[in-house]
């Protein structure tokens, strides 16, 4: 059977220690599954840090260790799934083994260990589980050991809670961070006790670049040409996307998960997520200077007729429309409450503020500016009710479109353009563990294209 390391824990922030336990641990077993908890009122500062942020920071932190993936079902649900659920649920895939450190086996008596005492049927846990130890160095000796152990004796230093009361206080971590976890950590503010930023400016100096290009674009594989790329992403910094939107759409897509900046050049048309191409070949233009934007994707979830469940991400918008001939009639809910009992016409979508210059643009609503706090939910063709066209929503809002009528009114979803086949409803809110930096010439107005539309000439 496979052997499976489950890490679990709050990584909050991950340092180098904990890196340093995946790499040693996925050489000792097949697979090595990091999973950062959700919310925990027993973990101090665990909600104190965006989950979006967390996941960001535990992606870096594990990037590129052979035999170690990364879970974010807990951050991505704000649930926090106990070891015995977690026994239960990935037992059939394989030898389970749940990864602890010394402190949790107790160091006064028999039956002390806090696995026994304050975990969930703690005690069946004790008994059937198998557990790898991982040793810190100074770390006391233990009361008892579990029926069924290993024991990895790491001798590593440090710990999330002394990461974070350095970097409150303004003192070097650089030895206990990784770098493109401190760099993320700074940039955004985090941990420093102020508000996290979601625009920084970023200096890349003369960047490793990896190229995404609209190869069917004659000019997107010109400009290509003009740029030194790498060819594996793991080595790069920077992700160049060449083309229209639709190739920052596929960058993204594709790439999202390396938590890399993107930056686009325009050899499309609109461009609305990208740079112009003039000015980035000025001369006097560097990497030296750039603004980065974190904007959201959405988490989209579909019910099928059949029952099952899908779940994907998008970063411009999701929506519902009909298949037939006949008119769609959808309930739309809003965090739990109807809000729209039937909207009768070809359908409604929701888009971010970044994707609101697209589809919802083109059903005839008004863009919202790219790092505006909301969400745009549009009809499409409304029939009733007829005064409704659409609606600006906050950005923590879980939208739920239904269909009323399965049967006589069928209707299809999409995700960025993306068929996702006949469902009974899609339910799309902002995910709270992907989300994208896309980076910005120190001179580009995102607010003129905008304006264009506005106010058309």
């Amino acid at each position: 059977m496979k052997k499976i390391a489950i890490f679990g824990g709050s990584f909050n922030p991950p340092g180098v220690h904990h890196r340093e336990i995946a790499r040693h641990l996925g050489r000792e077993f097949d697979e090595v599954r990091v999973v950062p908890c959700g919310p925990r009122p027993d973990k101090d500062g665990v909600e104190d840090v965006e989950p979006v942020d967390r996941a960001t920071l535990v992606d870096l932190a594990f990037r590129g260790l052979p035999n170690v993936r990364v879970e974010h079902f807990d951050l991505e649900k704000s649930t926090f799934t106990t070891t015995h659920e977690l026994a239960k649920v990935l037992g059939s895939e394989g030898e389970i083994w749940f990864v602890i450190g010394t402190d949790l086996l107790g160091t006064e008596e028999q039956g002390s260990s806090p696995i026994r005492t304050q975990w969930y049927r703690g005690e069946e846990l004790w008994k059937s589980c198998r557990f790898a130890i991982v040793t810190r160095a100074g770390g006391n000796g233990v009361a008892e050991l579990p029926p069924r152990h290993a024991i990895y004796d790491l001798q590593l230093e440090g710990s999330s809670s002394e990461i974070r009361e350095r970097l409150f206080k303004g003192h070097c971590v650089d030895e206990l961070l990784v770098p493109e976890v401190r760099s993320y950590i700074r940039r955004h503010g985090l941990y420093q006790g102020r508000l996290p930023r979601t625009m920084t400016r970023v200096s890349l100096g003369k960047p490793s670049v990896f190229l995404e290009i609209d190869e069917k674009n004659d000019a997107a594989s010109a400009l290509g040409k003009r740029f030194q790329g790498v060819e594996d992403p793991d080595a790069a910094n920077l992700i160049v996307a060449i083309g229209g939107d639709g190739t920052m759409l596929h960058a993204i897509r594709k790439h999202w998960r390396r938590r890399l900046p993107f930056f686009g050049l325009n050899a499309g048309h609109r461009g609305f997520l990208l740079n112009d191409v003039e000015e980035v070949l000025d001369a006097e233009f560097s990497y030296e200077n750039l603004i980065l934007r974190q904007l959201p994707l959405l988490y989209v979830q579909t019910e099928k007729p059949d029952g099952s469940t899908e779940s994907l991400l998008a970063f411009n918008d999701a929506w519902v429309e009909r298949r037939t001939g006949q008119s769609a009639w959808v309930e739309v809910r809003i965090n739990g409450a109807v809000q729209l009992p039937k909207v009768i016409g070809d359908g409604v979508l929701l888009a971010t503020a970044a994707g609101s210059t697209a589809y919802a643009r083109a059903l005839g609503a008004t863009p919202l500016l790219v790092d505006s706090q909301a969400l745009l939910m549009v009809g499409s063709n409304v029939m009733e009710p007829s005064s409704w066209k659409s609606a600006h929503l906050s950005l923590d809002s879980s939208v739920q479109f239904r269909t009323l009528d399965h049967d006589k009114r069928p209707i299809v979803a999409y995700a960025d353009g993306i068929p996702l086949g006949d469902v009974l409803s899609l339910e799309a809110r902002v995910s709270r563990t992907a989300a994208v930096e896309l980076a910005f010439t120190a001179n580009h107005d995102m607010g003129k294209k905008l304006a264009e539309i506005q106010f058309p000439r």
